[in-house]
């Protein structure tokens, strides 16, 4: 019994929901978002809410209900809000710059790692030490921001690294700290 998928979504003034069999577009005032859903779930529009059902409580049926109804309610965030993660630059001489649409990383290696972002996605500087990536898809926001932080990950004995925002980094003891009795 899924719960989240029983709920509906509620569709804000300035959205245009469009279903098409399996495929729904979701248009707002950030953008245009498209996605194709499995075949087996329904999703239908019914006074200013979107209602995602589902045929059986066939496992796979289960599973699919609440994916979803939770990819649409993303869907209409994003066209809406926006999403945004936001990225710490941890470590001495490691920075971060905007050069033109790319991101330059300067984080330890014998050079800058360069990184441009898809369509749909902004990147902000807001200082040497903070990167903040922008958009509408929720998914390509994600993604985009584990590959800047995969460029240099937090390691676990002085927490130098690419960090997200709210990450917690628990360090280790090290050397000195294990013979210390």
């Amino acid at each position: 019994m899924s719960r989240i998928g029983k709920q509906p979504i509620d569709i804000p003034a300035g959205v245009e929901v469009k279903i098409n069999g399996n495929h729904i577009s979701v248009k707002g005032p950030k953008g245009l978002l498209e996605r194709e859903f499995n075949q087996d779930i329904g999703v239908t529009v019914k006074d200013g809410q979107i209602i995602v059902t589902r045929p059986s409580d066939h496992k796979n049926h289960v599973a699919l209900h609440g994916l979803t109804r939770t990819l649409i309610a993303n869907m209409v965030e994003g066209v809406t809000k926006g999403f945004e993660k936001s990225l710490d630059i941890v470590g001495v001489g490691y920075r971060a710059a905007k050069q033109g649409n790319k991101l330059v990383l300067t984080v330890g290696y014998s050079h800058p790692v360069e990184i441009e972002p898809t369509a749909g996605l902004e990147i902000e500087v807001p200082t040497p030490n903070k990167v903040i990536v922008k958009g509408i898809d929720k998914e390509k926001v994600g993604q985009l921001a584990a590959n800047i932080r995969f460029v240099r990950s937090p390691e676990p004995y002085k927490g130098k690294g690419i960090r997200y925002s709210d990450e917690i980094v628990h360090l280790k003891a090290g050397k000195a700290g294990s013979k210390a009795k």
